[in-house]
């Protein structure tokens, strides 16, 4: 299979003038669906959006390369298009893209990607982009492709090298989708290497596999190895060696600097300890940022735990609601369904505090911090302490947090003081030196300090417990606004990780409030954009619809693109509104279980028809203040 056989006359444009990256996009979608290999196009559209969300596909150089594996799609295929005055992709470069090609990939069979690959790596080839580009018609655009293939990958390949040289630099590259930016960042990292006169091989991790994997030899021998990757790729290897981890993003823009860098000897030498924190490659983050990052590494994964756990045990509630069973004692267990739903949900919620420890170790110091940290946040969950090792002052979620960093940043300390050690005993620290010791001091920090922060977990408990009605609106206005002030950023993950660590002590009334007021900013924009759309562009009004979706499912950063627009108003507005749909939800005595799903857990919301009351309220004063403070567009004005 060659390029021009994923590509046909019916997918292909040429001097095209989209006016947005928005609009390209489309008109590569249709170029794709008059091929005939797409069955679906709105699935296929999602998979290309959801790609486009992780970073942009435009790569510099004028060259865009949208790409997506979907059930949508019948068969691989290309869709290309020439822009002569170009359309801001939102490529790496700040510069217009020009030459856009959009890959459509099964999610079943990988033949194609060896295609794919060429494609990618030919188009590294500037005068190959200017022949495309100049080309009069589709006959001559398929015909420049088809000729450069066929030089550059010809039927009889040349021999490879001869391998008694030692390679000095070795690569990795791997993107998220493995289509296109890994095969990229291999071509650049080649073409450096042979610009600076330096042998280079690079592993490729795309979608079909690991090609041109590295031997131990070729590990054994190198200089250094560049690992430019944005997913996980095997590290183990490269014990004891040279490495730079970064961007695969880097690895197209700087494979020159990387190669020097390797060099030089200006790389730090690897050692597979899981130490996350030397590792990374955003170093340069400040430690604020690190700490942020490794909290929220542990509530995404505690959320599964939460979300399930707590949907059960709501639906046990209801069940026995239904049932006419007495509110007492026995209430969500008074029938042999709810109390199955009950029984499971509980055991979920058990996991949930050590699970959240347990991910915060490790996303510090690795494997070893999972352990530590796991066990460290069990003991916080059952209240651990030298009087009492079985447990009776739980300092549940604070209790996690402690164990969790205290956990991680204690086995980093541990594998520094393992690094003196004789390299005899390399091979027992990760499975006995490293576990024992953490073990042992994350057990005595954790009796030590589970009385101090017991006390301060209760006091939190028995203070949202006896907060006054009054109060608890306030707090519920406070959460509310808070969770539309960034709309995914460190207030609004502030005020969820509060809601969550209320659920953990029984409180479900604050988790109500902080989920209804994440629910109001998309909701009020979807509002606005329909009946006050003299507010709005022609672009904003046509997206609008979506987010009444967004709301409704409790993605509040649906309404960042229009925030972001326009901040000092929309912001405002937002808050506004979120805070009156909290404040309600409070006062209403409205209670939730599952930290999120938006309407979709509505059913087991406590006091629900208030509560949807609450969210319509709040997200009409969003959408009056936004009335009140946006302007009319110019375009309507006129």
């Amino acid at each position: 299979m060659r390029i021009v056989d994923l590509l046909s006359k019916e997918s292909i444009q040429l001097n095209a003038s989209p006016k947005s990256k928005a609009e390209a996009i489309d008109m590569l979608i249709s170029l794709q669906v008059n091929s005939g290999k797409i069955t679906d196009r709105e699935e296929y559209k999602k998979g290309i959006l959801a790609r486009e969300e992780m970073s942009s596909t435009a790569v510099g150089e004028g060259i865009a390369i949208p790409h997506a594996k979907s059930s949508a799609v019948k068969a691989p295929s290309l869709a290309a298009m020439t822009v002569p005055d170009g359309v801001d992709y939102e490529a790496m470069d700040d510069e217009p893209s020009n030459l856009l090609f959009m890959i459509a990939a099964p999610n079943d069979g990988d033949v194609h990607l060896e295609v794919l690959s060429r494609l990618m790596t030919i188009l590294m080839d500037e005068d190959f982009r200017e022949k495309l580009l100049n080309a009069k018609d589709k006959d001559e655009f398929l015909k420049v492709i088809d000729d450069m293939e066929s030089e550059k990958y010809p039927d009889q390949p040349e021999k490879e090298a001869a391998t008694d040289a030692r390679i000095r630099v070795l690569a990795v590259t791997a993107c998220p989708t493995g289509i296109a930016h890994t095969y990229m960042a291999a071509e650049a990292l080649e073409k450096a290497g042979k610009k600076l006169g330096v042998t280079i091989k690079v592993e490729t991790n795309g979608s079909g596999g690991a090609k041109n994997v590295l031997t131990k030899e070729e590990i054994a021998q190198c200089d250094g190895i560049i690992v430019a990757a944005d997913k996980t790729v095997e590290m183990s290897r490269f014990d004891g060696k040279k490495v730079i981890r970064t961007k695969v993003s880097d690895g197209i823009k700087i494979p020159e600097e990387l190669i020097n860098r390797i060099e030089s000897g200006d790389a730090p030498e690897y050692h597979h300890t899981g130490t996350v924190a030397s590792e990374n490659p955003d170093d340069g983050e400040n430690f604020g940022r690190k700490i942020y990052k490794h909290l929220m590494n542990g509530v995404s994964n505690m959320l599964p735990f939460t979300v399930a756990g707590g949907i059960f045990i709501a639906l046990a509630f209801l069940i026995d609601t239904i049932a006419g069973a007495p509110q007492d004692s026995t209430f969500g267990t008074y029938t042999a369904a709810a109390e199955f739903f009950k029984t499971i949900g509980n055991f979920a919620f058990s996991f949930m505090i050590p699970v959240l420890a347990g991910y915060i170790g490790m996303s510090i110091a690795d494997r070893p911090g999972f352990l530590v940290g796991l066990v460290g946040g069990y003991l916080a969950s059952t209240g651990s302490t030298f009087t009492n090792v079985a447990g009776d002052v739980p300092s549940g979620f604070l209790g996690a947090l402690l164990a969790g960093f205290a956990g991680g940043f204690l086995m980093l300390g541990i594998e520094r003081l393992c690094d003196k050690m004789p390299k005899a005993l390399n091979g027992i620290k990760p499975v006995l030196i490293y576990p024992l010791a953490g073990l042992g001091i994350i057990a005595v920090i954790m009796c030590a300090v589970n009385p101090f922060m017991g006390m301060i977990n209760t006091g939190l408990s028995n203070f949202l417990e006896n907060m006054g009605n009054s109060s608890k609106i306030v707090l519920g206005c406070i959460l509310g606004g808070m969770m539309s002030i960034d709309m995914g950023g460190p207030f609004n993950k502030a005020a969820y990780v509060f809601g969550t660590a209320a659920i953990a002590s029984g409180s479900y009334d604050v988790m109500a409030a902080v989920m209804i007021g994440g629910m109001v900013p998309p909701i009020a924009i979807a509002l606005s954009t329909t009946f006050f759309k003299s507010r709005w562009t022609d672009e904003e009004r046509k997206n609008g619809p979506v987010n009444y979706i967004m709301g409704l499912s409790f993605i509040t950063e649906g309404a960042i693109p229009y925030a972001a627009a326009d901040p000092l108003r929309v912001i405002p507005a937002c808050i506004v509104g979120a805070a009156t749909a909290g404040g309600l939800s409070m006062a209403f005595n409205c209670t939730l279980m599952a930290p999120h799903g938006g309407v979709f857990v509505f059913a087991v919301v406590g006091n629900w028809p208030l509560y949807i009351l609450s969210l319509a309220i709040g997200s009409l004063v969003g959408m009056v203040m936004l009335a009140i403070l946006k302007k009319k567009t110019v375009s309507d004005i006129s």
